[in-house]
């Protein structure tokens, strides 16, 4: 009798589950944090309303409608007026965008300025970083409220020195905590065998380590545009914000000495900050659990 022997059968690959696009990935983390998702509504809220609100509410915010202080439920005004007889939800419509604009633009250029000089200190170390850092020290002792207040009062209260302003002191928190997440990450394995293999210290940087040091540098922006509308508001309540364009901080600072009499002239503009503010930063820490895959494990 022979025995009969069958070839071995290769034993079938394991396949297992494709890992899905990074960009559909972050997608699903972002949507499981309840928080970001409820910042994100209160966002978009305040951007509807202050960018289509004008569709749908179209009055002059500069013209008087009724008498002044009327509160709010009147016939002509829902809010209310301010101390001059005009529509303080004309008003908060207006001035939602010049607050937004201030907050954005003066957020975007604190974070290239604190990026760029915290990503050289922590990239090349050595005398490098000292004379930056001293440089960073040497704009925190300062009052940074004072220094742009300063440079407001010598350059005139237009919302694009305010925005200058804003941005020009408010970079030294981006700048250090770049600078900590380039001095660990320069020292990873990926990053050394990447300047092994010959890549510049630009591709470095900017390709390789800015990346992955992207989620907490995202929360600092989102911070920073709460910041810089904190700020507007607080320069405009001292007098400094610019007089010919409507903002929130101008509302509240020419109305801030009937808060007694008209509560609603000053704390309707502030509930408008306060609710954009947190809703910036639910969405910023959102992004940021997203973007970390440790917190996207939890």
């Amino acid at each position: 009798m022979t025995e009969t022997t069958s070839a071995p059968t290769a034993a079938p690959e394991a396949t297992g589950p494709k890992p899905a696009h990074p960009a559909l990935e972050f997608l699903r983390a972002f949507a499981r944090n309840q928080s970001a998702i409820i910042g994100l509504i209160l966002l978009a809220l305040v951007l509807g309303t202050t960018f289509l609100g004008p569709v749908f509410y179209d009055v002059d915010p500069y013209s008087m409608v009724d008498m002044p202080f009327v509160a709010p439920g009147g016939e002509y005004a829902p809010l209310g007026t301010d101390y001059l007889g005009r529509d303080m939800l004309a008003g908060i419509i207006e001035g939602g965008r010049a607050t937004l604009a201030v907050g954005a633009a003066a957020a975007v250029i604190s974070v290239v300025i604190g990026i760029l000089i915290g990503s050289l200190a922590g990239y090349f170390g050595g005398w490098i970083d000292a004379a930056l850092m001293k440089v960073t020290e040497f704009f925190q002792i300062l009052p940074t409220l004072l220094l742009a207040m300063v440079l407001v009062t010598i350059f005139g209260a237009t919302l694009v020195t305010i925005t200058l302003a804003i941005g020009a002191v408010s970079w030294p928190q981006v700048a250090r905590l770049a600078r900590a997440e380039f001095m660990k990450i320069r020292k990873l394995d990926y990053v050394q065998a990447a300047r092994t293999a010959g890549a510049r210290d630009a591709y470095l940087i900017f390709r390789v380590i800015l990346p992955a040091a992207l989620p907490p540098l995202v929360v600092a922006a989102g911070l920073a545009v709460g910041a810089a509308i904190l700020f507007e508001a607080g320069m405009s309540f001292l007098g400094l914000g610019d007089p010919n364009t409507m903002s929130w901080g101008l509302i509240i600072g020419q109305n801030r000495n009937y808060l007694l009499d008209a509560w609603w002239t000053v704390t309707l503009p502030g509930v408008a900050i306060f609710i954009t503010v947190l809703a910036i930063s639910l969405v910023g820490d959102g992004i940021n659990d997203a973007l970390n895959p440790k917190l996207r494990r939890r």
